[in-house]
């Protein structure tokens, strides 16, 4: 799995033309994703763009469906806690939860990610909302962030997590050299 974040971070950056010649100064990060019983299950790559981040998450051994996927506040995945020590979404609103909200969507809102009957997902995002080089949503400031894998899907505007259910798996997010 790890070797497979560094193949994933080149081919996002060279698959893209508009990367093409000046990926290896775009800031980037990338996260292992573990279950609650700490087995590994995926790994994701961003790379931000003049616009925001393009995000690519790939996931096996989970439990097939569409599943809410969130960037929460806090580099934490402590499984103890049901991986509740991530805290709330990054840029929470009150309120304002979801990606069909009039009142959000909140930075951390992203699409749901769709799991096969093989276990296996992926899935590609792109996101203005959020940044991995400075700004008021900077997924690497000092608190850092985490993405989180929830038990069913995000409906995008129902409070406080499109019902969304239970954390299934967490990943902190941290930097990567392209």
């Amino acid at each position: 799995m790890k070797r497979s974040i560094a193949t994933l971070l080149t081919l996002c950056a060279l698959a893209s033309p508009s990367f093409a010649g000046v990926h290896s100064e775009m800031p980037a990060a990338r996260a292992d994703i573990f279950s609650i019983d700490g087995t590994q299950v995926g790994t994701a790559a961003m790379v931000e763009g003049a616009g925001g981040v393009l995000m690519h998450i790939r996931v096996e051994g989970l439990p097939p469906g569409k599943k809410g996927l969130h960037i929460h506040s806090h580099a934490s995945c402590d499984a103890s806690t049901g991986f509740k020590s991530a805290k709330g979404h990054v840029g929470k609103v009150d309120g304002g939860h979801g990606l069909l909200n009039p009142a959000g969507p909140e930075a951390g809102n992203i699409p749901n990610i769709f799991i096969g009957a093989d276990g296996i997902g992926e899935m590609e995002a792109f996101s203005t909302r959020v940044s991995l080089s400075g700004g008021d949503h900077n997924l690497l400031d000092a608190d850092g962030s985490t993405f989180i894998i929830h038990e069913a899907p995000d409906d995008h505007k129902s409070q406080p997590i499109g019902g969304a259910g239970g954390r299934i798996a967490c990943g902190l997010i941290v930097p990567a050299k392209m």
